[in-house]
């Protein structure tokens, strides 16, 4: 764990942006087409904590953005170039534009100044997506990265935000993926060597306590 410092200087108001992956009703919701998968996050406590995230950014003024995966109901655009993204198109709830699917899931509040990125191809919330230029006319720095699934979209984001320049904060709590215990040994392995990974109250407690005027 990083020191009590060094994550407060990370997570400036100033220059950190929060990040939620795919926590949309289709994906983590109580009609999932991964019900696997939804039940983790919630049994986990993983989409309450990135909702106790979301929740304190806005008092703090830390700029909150959610990225969504999608299809059109045509499936243009749409890759088949991996497995996964084969069977999506299978799968008995669609991620469909414009559908309750796609809508950030509860118990997470979207305000009117959280920005919504929706993509409709590739397994990345960052690459291809446009959110590189978001977060740079943003300011950001830092990115904490939250939601599912620690299988695929959650490296794919924090190697995409690294290798962009970007330090990736992780809170451990507040991210799931299928099997359990798949995702605290990718953690230790694979983010604890690119990351600064955290807990959902020791960043809550850093924005709890802002040290420069929020972002306006």
């Amino acid at each position: 764990m990083p020191r009590p410092e060094q994550l407060a200087a990370q997570l400036d108001p100033s220059g950190a942006v929060l990040l939620t992956v795919e926590c949309q009703q289709g994906v983590v919701g109580r009609d999932s087409a991964l019900p696997e998968l939804a039940a983790q996050a919630r049994s986990s406590g993983a989409l309450e904590n990135v909702a106790r995230l979301v929740d304190v950014a806005h008092a703090a003024g830390v700029q909150v953005l959610h990225a969504v995966a999608e299809r059109r109901p045509d499936g243009r655009g749409a890759g088949s170039n991996a497995p996964l993204l084969r069977a999506a198109g299978r799968l008995p709830v669609q991620q469909h534009s414009g559908s309750s699917a796609v809508r950030v899931a509860e118990p997470i509040e979207v305000a009117d100044e959280d920005i919504v990125v929706r993509r409709l191809h590739g397994l990345s919330p960052i690459a291809g997506t446009g959110v590189d230029a978001l977060l740079r006319n943003l300011g950001c720095r830092t990115l904490v990265v939250t939601g599912v699934s620690a299988n695929v979209a959650i490296p794919n984001a924090v190697f995409d935000a690294v290798n962009l320049g970007y330090t990736a904060v992780v809170p451990a709590d507040a991210i799931a993926g299928v099997p359990p215990e798949y995702t605290p040994a990718m953690i230790r392995n694979t983010l604890a060597l690119v990351a600064t990974v955290t807990t959902t109250d020791d960043v809550l407690a850093c924005w709890r306590a802002p040290r420069r005027a929020a972002r306006t």
